[in-house]
């Protein structure tokens, strides 16, 4: 289904590391850190600023491949994991784009499932690596019939 994409990648989109959505993240998963969200802690700090949570590269927009649609509803998300070079810095330019590294399928009794693997990056504007991530991507037979 998904084996001709293996290898392709998104072009980089520019995303920012917003004050605002730092600290609505950092709620929302309910982690108030002073270094997520008080700027003196973050100005005390040895970044000279505030960081964002390692979960929040979830909120970028890495692109798309195109020609590949993925199904609207019934994904799993299987895992997920992140490496990160540094923290991201509050107001930093991040340069997203993610890849398809594998794409297998297993017969079972509920029909075909797909594992969709994808790789993100994120880049600062000089082309340096400051994170990347891991995901696997469940696609069942029922979320394949829509």
């Amino acid at each position: 289904m998904l084996q001709e994409f293996v290898g392709k990648r998104s072009n980089k989109v520019k995303n920012i590391v917003e004050r605002g959505a730092v600290k609505k993240f950092a709620e929302a998963i309910g982690d108030a850190s002073p270094i997520f969200i008080d700027e003196e802690a973050g100005r005390r700090s040895r970044y000279k600023t505030n960081i964002a949570p390692p979960t929040f590269p979830r909120v970028f927009d890495y692109g798309e491949i195109d020609g590949m649609n993925l199904p609207d509803k019934g994904l799993i998300h299987g895992e997920q994991t992140f490496h990160f070079k540094r923290p991201l810095l509050v107001g930093e330019e991040v340069y997203c784009y993610v890849e398809v590294s594998n794409y297998s399928e297993r017969k079972g009794t509920n029909g075909v499932t797909g594992f969709l693997v994808l790789k993100r990056y994120g880049e600062d504007s000089d082309g340096k690596l400051i994170f990347s991530e891991r995901q696997i991507v469940i696609i069942t037979e029922a979320a394949r019939r829509g």
